[in-house]
């Protein structure tokens, strides 16, 4: 097999042209009041778009002042604590959760049994596709999988290039219903082919919730408890959106607005998602605490714990980052609402689990951490755990493999991305094109002899 990976010296040596060419003097972002990241240099957004999909609250105008608050996320005007609240029984919820962000409104028991009717359906692959496209060109990331299994799926689409309400809706609902086996067989095909396991293939089953059949398909044996598919369903549910402004729901409103077909926005969604800084920050936590319980001997030792992370800060320790992973959010301060809704369900699997002293240790660096950072740091905000704090370590008490920690955060803001992409779709305006301000001089043309 011809490699294309191998970097020759030419190209290191133009890669330093390339740098040494391109590199812009940071003062000149201050000097044009550039926000770096669509941000003011206090961490707040610019203000890009309206959405009346989902809502984050951190600060509150009290007596005419700004003060930060326990966050809050709301879907469609819903409070997420109180979706989660009221999921009574063996019900779950995420399908719930994908029909209010669809459609803005609860279900009633009519409406949701005609959607979870419609995913039923829509999760038949095409004929061969697992064979053909899966399994024949298996790959060591789920996201490259996932990613070109919804490219793919364009020319099995006679109507891949309409944008037509009805249209857009029958595809988002079809993704939704097919992410959960692109992501767990494109792993089964890595699995196999990478790491020399079993290939299991399992047909999901019509009457099984979103978190049930990822189970299902995952395990070979297709079994689970009620309990651990209770708690993959509380945590789609969480991921499934976030306000317009992160990376890859912006990402979806841009591309969405140049008029392009839905797989080509879902897929520029999945590349941003892809990235370290926004998808995989669960799988840094899992990795940063691996390295905590390899280095501390006493894990209720708090001056013990608050030196490493004291190091961990002054990049002496673990990936010598300067960072603790699962800690502060570019929106959120006093508090993450959705890591305050996981924990109480984490402390409840590690129970069934067996693993309450390892949870002990998180609970414990949740609450010493921020102390440390205020330390350290000279931050303009409060710091707290986000949901990728307690998220992987849910995730690996499940048994899912690290290879699809970042599909399943796909999984569920599939939801939340075709929510976007409709309303994008509904209030077309202009394509979305921002401005970037030239400084490179001006400068007379050489001739080729003259050079």
């Amino acid at each position: 097999m011809k490699r294309i990976s191998q970097i020759s010296p030419d190209v290191y040596e133009l890669a330093e042209k390339c740098v040494s060419n391109s590199k812009i003097d940071p003062s000149l972002y201050a000097k044009y009041d550039v926000k770096r990241g669509l941000r003011d240099v206090d961490g707040k957004g610019v203000l890009t778009g309206l959405t009346d999909i989902s809502e984050i609250i951190s600060n509150k105008i009290i007596d005419g002042k700004k003060v930060q608050c326990d966050g809050e996320l709301y879907y469609r005007g819903y409070n997420i604590i109180d979706i989660v609240k009221n999921l009574n029984g063996r019900r779950f919820g995420f399908e719930e959760t994908a029909y209010l962000l669809l459609f803005g409104e609860l279900p009633n028991e009519d409406e949701l049994k005609k959607l979870l009717g419609l995913l039923s359906e829509y999760r038949k692959l095409p004929t061969s596709f697992v064979r053909d496209i899966i399994l024949k060109a298996p790959s060591s990331d789920m996201m490259n999988t996932l990613q070109r299994s919804v490219l793919t799926l364009f020319a099995y689409d006679q109507k891949a290039n309409d944008t037509s309400i009805p249209n857009v809706l029958r595809q988002c609902l079809q993704l939704i219903a097919l992410f959960p086996l692109f992501s767990v067989y494109g792993y089964q095909a890595y699995n196999h082919y990478y790491a020399g396991n079993s290939l299991f293939i399992h047909q999901p089953v019509s009457s099984y919730s979103t978190a049930e059949n990822i189970l299902h398909c995952l395990r070979p044996d297709g079994k689970f408890k009620q309990i651990e598919a209770k708690i993959l369903d509380i945590a789609l549910i969480l991921h499934a959106e976030h306000g317009g402004g992160n990376n890859s729901t912006f990402t979806d409103h841009v591309v969405t607005s140049s008029g392009t077909d839905t797989y080509s926005v879902i897929a520029a969604a999945l590349g941003s998602l892809k990235g370290p800084k926004h998808g995989g920050a669960n799988i840094k936590v899992v990795e940063m605490f691996e390295n905590i319980k390899e280095n501390i001997s006493d894990w209720t030792d708090e001056d013990e714990i608050k030196t490493y992370l004291a190091r961990m800060l002054d990049g002496e320790v673990n990936d010598k980052s300067g960072l603790i992973y699962g800690m502060g959010h570019a929106v959120y301060s006093v508090s993450d609402p959705r890591a305050k809704v996981f924990s109480a369900f984490v402390k409840r699997l590690s129970e069934e689990k067996g693993r309450t002293e390892e949870y002990g240790l998180y609970a414990l660096i949740e609450r010493l951490a921020p102390e440390v950072i205020s330390e350290k740091r000279r931050i303009y905000k409060g710091v707290s755990a986000n949901v990728d704090f307690y998220s992987g370590f849910v995730y690996n008490m499940l048994d899912l493999p690290t290879e699809l920690f970042t599909p399943l955060f796909a999984i569920a803001r599939i939801a939340g991305w075709s929510a976007h992409r409709l309303e994008e779709l509904i209030n077309m305006g202009k394509i979305i094109r921002p401005a970037y301000k030239n400084i490179a001089e001006h400068r007379e043309y050489v001739e080729f002899d003259k050079r």
